[in-house]
Protein backbone atom coordinates (compact mmCIF):
# COMPACT_ATOMS: atom_id res chain seq x y z
CA UNK A 1 0.00 0.00 0.00
CA UNK A 2 1.18 3.37 -0.59
CA UNK A 3 2.54 6.06 2.01
CA UNK A 4 0.21 9.02 2.05
CA UNK A 5 -1.55 9.87 5.38
CA UNK A 6 -4.78 10.45 5.55
CA UNK A 7 -7.00 12.95 7.44
CA UNK A 8 -10.01 12.01 9.07
CA UNK A 9 -13.21 13.34 10.60
CA UNK A 10 -17.19 13.40 10.47
CA UNK A 11 -19.67 15.10 8.59
CA UNK A 12 -23.17 15.46 8.75
CA UNK A 13 -25.34 13.47 6.68
CA UNK A 14 -28.81 15.56 5.69
CA UNK A 15 -29.46 12.62 2.56
CA UNK A 16 -28.16 8.64 1.96
CA UNK A 17 -30.48 7.81 -1.07
CA UNK A 18 -29.62 10.44 -3.87
CA UNK A 19 -31.16 10.81 -7.13
CA UNK A 20 -28.56 10.06 -10.14
CA UNK A 21 -28.66 10.09 -13.69
CA UNK A 22 -26.31 7.45 -14.13
CA UNK A 23 -27.30 4.82 -16.59
CA UNK A 24 -28.71 1.47 -14.91
CA UNK A 25 -29.02 3.32 -11.33
CA UNK A 26 -31.77 4.87 -9.42
CA UNK A 27 -30.21 6.29 -6.54
CA UNK A 28 -26.09 6.65 -5.26
CA UNK A 29 -25.37 6.27 -1.71
CA UNK A 30 -21.73 7.09 -0.47
CA UNK A 31 -20.76 6.76 2.64
CA UNK A 32 -17.66 9.36 2.75
CA UNK A 33 -16.97 12.37 1.23
CA UNK A 34 -13.62 12.21 0.12
CA UNK A 35 -11.77 9.20 -0.57
CA UNK A 36 -8.51 7.40 1.18
CA UNK A 37 -7.34 5.59 -2.15
CA UNK A 38 -5.95 9.13 -3.04
CA UNK A 39 -5.93 8.01 -6.71
CA UNK A 40 -4.15 11.36 -8.41
CA UNK A 41 -6.55 11.22 -11.66
CA UNK A 42 -9.89 10.90 -9.70
CA UNK A 43 -12.51 13.51 -11.09
CA UNK A 44 -14.92 12.74 -8.08
CA UNK A 45 -13.57 16.17 -6.59
CA UNK A 46 -15.13 18.22 -9.50
CA UNK A 47 -18.38 18.11 -7.14
CA UNK A 48 -16.93 20.06 -4.62
CA UNK A 49 -17.54 23.58 -4.23
CA UNK A 50 -14.90 23.94 -2.11
CA UNK A 51 -11.17 24.46 -4.10
CA UNK A 52 -8.88 23.82 -1.19
CA UNK A 53 -10.58 20.78 -0.17
CA UNK A 54 -10.71 19.49 -3.92
CA UNK A 55 -7.02 19.92 -3.58
CA UNK A 56 -6.35 17.67 -0.83
CA UNK A 57 -8.87 15.16 -2.34
CA UNK A 58 -7.62 11.90 -1.31
CA UNK A 59 -5.43 12.97 1.55
CA UNK A 60 -8.77 13.43 3.35
CA UNK A 61 -11.87 11.59 4.22
CA UNK A 62 -15.46 12.16 6.41
CA UNK A 63 -17.56 9.28 7.99
CA UNK A 64 -21.09 10.77 7.35
CA UNK A 65 -22.59 10.78 10.87
CA UNK A 66 -26.09 8.87 11.33
CA UNK A 67 -25.58 7.68 7.83
CA UNK A 68 -27.43 4.31 8.73
CA UNK A 69 -30.28 6.06 10.71
CA UNK A 70 -31.48 8.66 8.12
CA UNK A 71 -30.86 5.83 5.65
CA UNK A 72 -33.23 3.69 7.59
CA UNK A 73 -35.87 6.35 7.44
CA UNK A 74 -35.53 7.05 3.30
CA UNK A 75 -35.63 3.42 2.79
CA UNK A 76 -39.21 3.61 4.24
CA UNK A 77 -40.49 6.07 1.88
CA UNK A 78 -38.41 6.17 -1.60
CA UNK A 79 -39.63 3.80 -4.32
CA UNK A 80 -37.48 0.57 -4.59
CA UNK A 81 -34.57 0.94 -7.01
CA UNK A 82 -30.95 0.23 -8.09
CA UNK A 83 -28.37 1.81 -5.36
CA UNK A 84 -24.79 2.76 -6.51
CA UNK A 85 -22.25 2.30 -3.82
CA UNK A 86 -20.62 4.45 -4.49
CA UNK A 87 -20.19 6.80 -7.01
CA UNK A 88 -17.97 9.68 -5.76
CA UNK A 89 -15.94 7.63 -2.95
CA UNK A 90 -14.62 4.15 -2.76
CA UNK A 91 -17.41 2.08 -0.21
CA UNK A 92 -14.55 -0.26 0.52
CA UNK A 93 -11.37 2.32 1.19
CA UNK A 94 -9.32 1.71 4.34
CA UNK A 95 -11.73 3.14 6.81
CA UNK A 96 -14.35 0.41 5.64
CA UNK A 97 -12.45 -2.04 7.56
CA UNK A 98 -12.98 -0.31 10.92
CA UNK A 99 -16.17 1.77 10.87
CA UNK A 100 -18.14 -1.48 8.51
CA UNK A 101 -20.38 2.04 7.31
CA UNK A 102 -20.94 0.09 3.49
CA UNK A 103 -22.07 -3.49 5.34
CA UNK A 104 -24.13 -1.69 7.72
CA UNK A 105 -26.08 0.21 4.32
CA UNK A 106 -26.05 -3.15 2.62
CA UNK A 107 -27.78 -4.93 5.32
CA UNK A 108 -30.79 -2.36 5.23
CA UNK A 109 -31.27 -2.13 1.52
CA UNK A 110 -31.36 -6.43 1.32
CA UNK A 111 -33.90 -5.86 4.38
CA UNK A 112 -36.21 -3.59 2.19
CA UNK A 113 -35.39 -5.49 -1.37
CA UNK A 114 -33.17 -2.70 -2.87
CA UNK A 115 -31.00 -3.73 -5.54
CA UNK A 116 -27.36 -2.37 -5.49
CA UNK A 117 -24.59 -2.07 -7.70
CA UNK A 118 -21.30 -1.93 -5.92
CA UNK A 119 -18.13 -0.06 -7.55
CA UNK A 120 -14.80 -0.63 -5.77
CA UNK A 121 -10.66 -0.90 -6.28
CA UNK A 122 -10.84 -2.75 -2.74
CA UNK A 123 -10.48 -6.55 -2.18
CA UNK A 124 -12.36 -5.58 1.50
CA UNK A 125 -15.69 -6.17 -0.58
CA UNK A 126 -15.45 -10.24 -0.28
CA UNK A 127 -15.55 -9.62 3.52
CA UNK A 128 -19.06 -8.56 2.74
CA UNK A 129 -19.86 -11.63 0.29
CA UNK A 130 -22.60 -13.02 2.25
CA UNK A 131 -24.45 -10.24 2.15
CA UNK A 132 -24.12 -9.94 -1.76
CA UNK A 133 -25.13 -13.95 -2.55
CA UNK A 134 -28.34 -13.33 -0.56
CA UNK A 135 -28.99 -9.63 -2.49
CA UNK A 136 -29.73 -8.61 -6.02
CA UNK A 137 -26.71 -7.31 -6.71
CA UNK A 138 -23.64 -7.00 -9.38
CA UNK A 139 -20.24 -5.79 -8.04
CA UNK A 140 -17.88 -4.37 -10.04
CA UNK A 141 -14.16 -3.77 -9.85
CA UNK A 142 -12.24 -1.00 -10.98
CA UNK A 143 -8.99 -1.50 -12.70
CA UNK A 144 -6.83 0.81 -14.73
CA UNK A 145 -3.45 -1.42 -15.22
CA UNK A 146 -2.09 -4.75 -14.14
CA UNK A 147 1.25 -3.03 -13.77
CA UNK A 148 1.61 -2.92 -9.90
CA UNK A 149 4.31 -0.65 -9.74
CA UNK A 150 2.49 1.89 -11.89
CA UNK A 151 -1.01 1.10 -9.88
CA UNK A 152 1.16 2.16 -6.64
CA UNK A 153 1.84 5.26 -8.12
CA UNK A 154 -1.29 6.80 -9.37
CA UNK A 155 -3.44 4.40 -6.69
CA UNK A 156 -1.05 4.74 -3.73
CA UNK A 157 -3.86 3.08 -1.32
CA UNK A 158 -6.25 0.67 -3.45
CA UNK A 159 -6.08 -2.89 -3.16
CA UNK A 160 -3.46 -4.30 -5.87
CA UNK A 161 -4.20 -5.08 -9.72
CA UNK A 162 -3.77 -9.05 -8.76
CA UNK A 163 -6.15 -8.41 -6.04
CA UNK A 164 -8.78 -6.76 -7.78
CA UNK A 165 -8.65 -9.64 -10.37
CA UNK A 166 -8.70 -11.94 -7.66
CA UNK A 167 -11.74 -10.39 -6.05
CA UNK A 168 -13.46 -10.75 -9.36
CA UNK A 169 -12.37 -13.79 -9.84
CA UNK A 170 -13.89 -15.26 -6.44
CA UNK A 171 -17.09 -13.26 -6.92
CA UNK A 172 -17.45 -14.89 -10.52
CA UNK A 173 -16.88 -18.34 -8.87
CA UNK A 174 -19.86 -17.62 -6.37
CA UNK A 175 -22.32 -17.09 -8.95
CA UNK A 176 -21.98 -12.70 -8.15
CA UNK A 177 -22.88 -11.08 -11.08
CA UNK A 178 -19.35 -9.19 -11.80
CA UNK A 179 -18.45 -6.32 -14.49
CA UNK A 180 -14.61 -4.67 -14.87
CA UNK A 181 -14.27 -1.32 -14.91
CA UNK A 182 -11.79 -0.20 -17.63
CA UNK A 183 -10.64 3.64 -16.80
CA UNK A 184 -9.67 5.90 -17.03
CA UNK A 185 -7.40 4.92 -19.70
CA UNK A 186 -4.77 7.53 -19.18
CA UNK A 187 -2.51 8.48 -22.65
CA UNK A 188 1.09 7.28 -22.56
CA UNK A 189 0.51 5.46 -18.83
CA UNK A 190 -1.98 2.86 -19.32
CA UNK A 191 -3.27 3.17 -22.78
CA UNK A 192 -0.86 0.87 -24.53
CA UNK A 193 -2.02 -2.64 -26.61
CA UNK A 194 -0.12 -4.58 -23.78
CA UNK A 195 -1.70 -2.74 -20.71
CA UNK A 196 -4.88 -2.56 -22.21
CA UNK A 197 -5.00 -6.21 -23.31
CA UNK A 198 -3.90 -7.43 -19.57
CA UNK A 199 -7.06 -5.86 -18.32
CA UNK A 200 -9.62 -7.43 -20.86
CA UNK A 201 -8.24 -10.44 -20.80
CA UNK A 202 -9.32 -10.05 -16.22
CA UNK A 203 -12.50 -9.48 -18.01
CA UNK A 204 -12.81 -12.18 -20.10
CA UNK A 205 -11.64 -15.00 -17.86
CA UNK A 206 -13.65 -13.85 -14.74
CA UNK A 207 -16.88 -13.63 -17.29
CA UNK A 208 -17.51 -9.77 -16.47
CA UNK A 209 -18.88 -7.24 -18.47
CA UNK A 210 -17.02 -4.74 -19.39
CA UNK A 211 -16.79 -1.19 -19.33
CA UNK A 212 -14.30 0.85 -20.74
CA UNK A 213 -13.54 4.84 -19.79
CA UNK A 214 -11.37 7.49 -20.99
CA UNK A 215 -9.40 9.87 -18.60
CA UNK A 216 -12.07 12.76 -17.83
CA UNK A 217 -10.24 16.41 -17.30
CA UNK A 218 -12.91 18.04 -15.05
CA UNK A 219 -11.87 20.45 -12.78
CA UNK A 220 -8.79 20.42 -10.35
CA UNK A 221 -7.37 16.88 -12.01
CA UNK A 222 -4.66 18.34 -13.88
CA UNK A 223 -3.68 19.68 -10.52
CA UNK A 224 -3.87 16.50 -8.85
CA UNK A 225 -2.34 14.67 -11.67
CA UNK A 226 0.59 17.39 -12.19
CA UNK A 227 3.57 16.79 -10.08
CA UNK A 228 3.26 13.18 -10.51
CA UNK A 229 3.22 13.06 -14.23
CA UNK A 230 5.85 16.13 -14.33
CA UNK A 231 8.41 13.22 -13.05
CA UNK A 232 6.90 10.03 -14.73
CA UNK A 233 6.09 12.13 -18.26
CA UNK A 234 7.49 15.91 -18.52
CA UNK A 235 5.12 17.39 -21.18
CA UNK A 236 2.46 15.14 -21.06
CA UNK A 237 0.31 17.43 -18.76
CA UNK A 238 0.19 20.53 -21.66
CA UNK A 239 -0.94 17.55 -24.40
CA UNK A 240 -3.40 15.80 -22.25
CA UNK A 241 -6.76 18.39 -22.70
CA UNK A 242 -5.72 18.09 -26.89
CA UNK A 243 -5.62 14.80 -27.04
CA UNK A 244 -8.52 14.55 -24.78
CA UNK A 245 -11.21 16.84 -26.70
CA UNK A 246 -14.09 15.30 -28.00
CA UNK A 247 -13.74 13.33 -30.88
CA UNK A 248 -10.26 14.00 -31.28
CA UNK A 249 -8.00 11.96 -33.42
CA UNK A 250 -6.39 10.16 -30.38
CA UNK A 251 -9.54 9.13 -29.00
CA UNK A 252 -10.79 7.09 -32.47
CA UNK A 253 -6.97 5.61 -32.15
CA UNK A 254 -8.03 4.22 -28.83
CA UNK A 255 -11.16 3.31 -29.28
CA UNK A 256 -10.22 1.21 -32.20
CA UNK A 257 -7.28 -0.19 -30.25
CA UNK A 258 -10.10 -1.01 -27.74
CA UNK A 259 -12.34 -2.49 -30.10
CA UNK A 260 -9.68 -4.48 -31.94
CA UNK A 261 -8.73 -6.49 -28.68
CA UNK A 262 -12.04 -7.06 -27.45
CA UNK A 263 -13.25 -8.42 -30.52
CA UNK A 264 -9.98 -10.46 -30.55
CA UNK A 265 -11.85 -12.20 -27.11
CA UNK A 266 -15.44 -11.94 -28.60
CA UNK A 267 -16.05 -9.71 -25.66
CA UNK A 268 -18.34 -7.40 -25.30
CA UNK A 269 -17.73 -3.87 -24.13
CA UNK A 270 -19.71 -0.51 -23.78
CA UNK A 271 -18.19 3.32 -23.40
CA UNK A 272 -18.40 5.12 -20.71
CA UNK A 273 -18.01 9.20 -20.99
CA UNK A 274 -16.22 8.75 -24.35
CA UNK A 275 -17.76 11.58 -26.38
CA UNK A 276 -17.70 13.95 -23.81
Amino acid sequence: MGGISIEYGYVKCKTALSKTMLPGLDYSLNPYVGCGHGCIYCYAKATLRDEVKALKWGRFVLVKRSLIEVLAKEVLRKPRGVVGLSTVTDPYQPIEEEVKLSRRCLEILIRRGFNVSIQTKSKLVLRDLDLIKSGNFDVGLTVTTMDDYLASRIEPNASKPSERAETLRRLSEEGVETWLFLGPIIPELTDSEESIREVVEVAYETKSDLIVDKLNLRRWVLDGMKPFLDEYKPGLVEKLPIMLKPNSQYLRMLHDRVKRICDAYGLKYSLFNFTQ
